[in-house]
């Protein structure tokens, strides 16, 4: 099996560099990595594209981490063990939500609401896709964050209790010490969610060619030009480009997986040594 997953993960990878690697020679370099995107005048530039992509998931990112760090600690540390368990049900629910339906609700919510408290734009924005793809990937993180607070060693616990330790010395000398790699496999899984979504891109992102220069400005991602291309022209440059954008997405998911496996295999090696020194 283990064979099988490597031989179709790299067979995904010989397609697209053989479909897209005529397009990055010296000579088409230039083209492909232009800053503008307009097949009309011979433009095929994937450069707003990209911008669009970090510039979304970055901002997801700002308002996940914190929202997914402050549940974790709430259902492992601070709330009752009933209130504790309905909130641990209520986002392991969430996370199998279609996202479309998170689609959905932004246009019909969180865009006319950007839109009105602004007061400029239509509301489908950087911020707005930033807004909903928190939403989308946040309780992947809460859940594992719960779980690496879970795996600190009871008797860590037990000792800072003993020691009269408080909550709060707790979270930020045990628990987030202890809990560092497995937060740190959240943040990197949620990245890739992030990276790898369509919908919320497509609904609710504008869909802009432009290079992006506020978070008030609309903007289309790689996974949303691959998306809206495919029912191009076969043997056009436009078609081929998202072969290329197809490179980036597995390249920059290639370099999650690998930072992933060496923060486990970092995790396994040195335990909990230090968290209570």
């Amino acid at each position: 099996m283990t064979a099988a997953c490597v031989f179709v993960t790299l067979g995904i990878l010989v397609f697209m560099l053989v479909l897209g690697l005529p397009l990055l020679t010296p000579d088409s370099l230039h083209l492909i990595f232009a800053s503008e995107w307009a097949p009309d005048r011979g433009l095929f530039g994937v450069l707003p594209f990209i911008y669009g992509t970090l510039a979304i998931v970055s901002l997801s990112l700002l308002f996940a981490v914190p929202l997914s760090l402050g549940n974790a600690v709430l259902i492992h540390l601070l709330l009752p063990p009933a209130a504790a368990g309905l909130l641990h049900r209520l986002i392991k629910m969430m996370t199998g939500i279609p996202t479309v339906i998170y689609g959905f609700v932004g246009i019909f919510l969180l865009v006319p609401f950007i839109r009105e408290w602004f007061g400029s734009g239509s509301g489908m924005s950087i911020l707005s896709a930033g807004l909903l793809l928190a939403l989308l990937i946040s309780p992947t993180m809460i859940l594992i964050f719960v779980e690496s607070f879970a795996a600190v060693p009871a008797g860590h616990i037990r000792a800072l209790t003993a020691l009269g330790g408080s909550l709060r010395q707790r979270l930020f000398y045990l628990l987030l010490p202890g809990a560092r790699n497995g937060i740190m496999t959240g943040i990197i899984l949620g990245i890739g969610r992030a990276l790898g979504d369509t919908m919320i891109a497509l609904m609710v992102a504008g869909n802009a060619t432009a290079r992006p220069e506020s978070i008030l400005d609309p903007v289309r991602t790689l996974t949303a030009q691959i998306a809206l291309v495919m029912a191009a022209d076969f043997d056009s440059i436009e078609f081929k480009t998202i072969f290329v954008c197809g490179i980036l997405l597995y390249m920059w998911a290639a370099v999650l997986t690998l930072t992933l496996r060496f923060l486990n295999h970092g995790s396994v090696k040195s335990g909990f040594r230090g968290v209570l020194s």
